[in-house]
């Protein structure tokens, strides 16, 4: 399987960086190919330009997107799979990453007379300080999963999983070493399991 993942973190040091590389590890041993789009190391800029807007406002279709545009597009375009790896703040992704939808899916392209493939298979792994209850119970959790795989992700995958790594900040040291580990452990069998079953989704999507 191709899979292109969509990375958004500013820190090589940080535990989302260490889910992406426990999740390629995982994703080479079981023999899949990848392409990673760094977003931080790229320098993608998310930010809408005036030209931009007008072509989406007025869905000028026929007008070329942007070099960098059309280059996140072929990355996708040449994937079965798309996994998108960030850090949760502000119960959402990174503003370079909520930028990269902005630009990417484009009018003519993810909408409006779309001109994207359908994925196989759509996965989105993401790190929170706080505990999963925490996030569930003030419904952080399933707004994020809404917004996620219900809008941005939609039935432009057939399938979509949203997994998140929790409790960074909401445990002790010696816990979280533990709970560090598990959690690696998992992204690694995620990137194994790719392709291998496909999660049931309830939600009307």
């Amino acid at each position: 399987m191709r899979v292109h993942i969509v990375f958004a973190h500013p820190s090589a040091a940080s535990f989302t960086r260490s889910v992406l590389n426990s999740f390629t590890l995982g994703l080479a041993a079981a023999g899949h190919t990848f392409t990673v789009s760094d977003l931080y190391a790229m320098g993608f800029s998310p930010v809408l330009t005036q030209a931009e807007y007008q072509r989406e406002s007025t869905h000028e279709v026929a007008s070329p997107v942007p070099a960098d545009v059309a280059a996140e597009q072929a990355k996708l375009n040449a994937a079965d799979a798309w996994v998108f790896i960030y850090p949760v703040w502000w119960t959402d992704c990174p503003a370079i990453l909520k930028g990269w939808f902005d630009r990417v899916w484009t009018v003519g392209y993810a909408h409006h007379s779309s001109a994207m493939p359908q994925a196989e298979h759509a996965l989105v792994l993401c790190t929170a300080g706080h505990a999963a209850e925490y996030l569930r119970g003030m419904g952080f959790w399933p707004a994020m999963e809404t917004v996620m795989l219900g809008d941005r992700i939609a039935n432009r995958a057939k399938t979509r999983q949203f997994v998140v790594f929790d409790g960074s900040e909401a445990v002790d040291a010696e816990t979280w070493k533990t709970r560090k580990a598990e959690h690696l452990a998992m992204a690694m069998q995620l990137g194994l399991d790719l392709g291998l079953s496909r999660p049931t989704i309830s939600r009307p999507w």
